[in-house]
């Protein structure tokens, strides 16, 4: 696919990983309309793109993203200030503005590759809830979370009432959510936010040192198929769900020629070079779930 001109965001591909980098540094990153639409097409260019096997998402200067752009002052949240502005327009569903967070958030729920994110600063409001889809964050030292958003007189945003309290139980999510304070990177860690604390010149190499692992030792199409098999079984309400579409994985899979490929590799004690692609090869059964709309 052919990208527009990028304002608000950076991508580069070094090597199968993919960065992209929220590139509004004199705004903190603050997320705006323009990022959504950027960020959206830039995950549909992630999942096209054979060549990409794991991308990191991080922002550039001092912060990863603090939150919604509040130049519009009192009026930044009503979307019936912002009436005409065709990126708003856009979300429009019957006399409902769909929240631009969620659009984002529920776009990377459904990547085939996975992502990592390398939070090197301030991850307030958007900030913090747009990381919540992602496989595995990293943290630097340096930054900070808030989910503030009783704060400001709105409410949860991005879907995050759904994976807040998945990632780190409800007790955590409501006392966050509830006080809506500002936090420090080491109580992420402790609560299960984030995977691990690194210092500021430390957290890009690795994240790219974890990106590496995936992107050199495990075959693309098991990968797409693991990702969406954890999140969406996660929220099932008996494991015979899991069954039913494990059943069916391994089999497909079983009779792929990245099977035969990887037992082989092991066997003669060998690097895999797995042959099947996402673009291509995932089984005829894939997607399995039928994708919710807006209503």
């Amino acid at each position: 696919m052919t990208l527009p001109p990028l304002e608000t965001t950076r991508y580069a591909v070094d090597q199968g990983i993919a960065t992209i980098t929220l590139a509004r540094p004199d705004k903190l990153n603050a997320y705006n309309a323009r990022m959504r639409l950027e960020l959206e097409l830039l995950f549909d260019e992630v999942d096209a793109d054979d060549d990409v096997r794991a991308v990191i998402v991080t922002g550039a200067g001092r912060a990863f993203c603090a939150g919604a752009d509040l130049s519009s002052g009192g009026d930044t949240f009503d979307r019936n200030a912002h009436a005409g502005d065709p990126l708003r327009e856009a979300l429009k569903v019957g006399d409902v503005y769909r929240d631009g967070g969620g659009t984002t958030t529920l776009r990377m729920y459904r990547s085939l590759k996975p992502i990592i994110g390398a939070i090197n600063g301030a991850a307030v409001g958007i900030g913090a809830t747009m990381q919540l889809p992602m496989d595995i964050r990293m943290a630097s030292t340096a930054a900070r979370f808030g989910f503030v958003f009783a704060r400001r007189g709105i409410t949860l945003e991005a879907a995050s009432s759904w994976y807040l309290p998945r990632l780190v139980g409800m007790q955590t999510a409501l006392e966050w959510c509830l006080t809506g304070r500002v936090f420090s990177a080491d109580e992420a860690l402790a609560r299960g936010l984030v995977r691990s604390l690194h210092a500021p010149d430390e957290l890009l190499p690795a994240a790219r040192a974890l990106a590496r692992e995936i992107a050199d030792n495990t075959a693309p199409v098991s990968i797409a198929l693991t990702r969406q098999l954890l999140w969406r079984m996660s929220a099932t309400p008996h494991p015979m769900f899991a069954h039913r579409i494990d059943s069916r994985s391994i089999q497909a899979r079983g009779q792929s020629a990245d099977a035969r490929e990887g037992v082989g590799a092991f066997l003669e004690k060998r690097p895999a070079v797995f042959p099947d692609r996402v673009s291509s090869d995932l089984p005829s059964f894939f997607p399995w779930w039928e994708e919710p709309t807006f209503e």
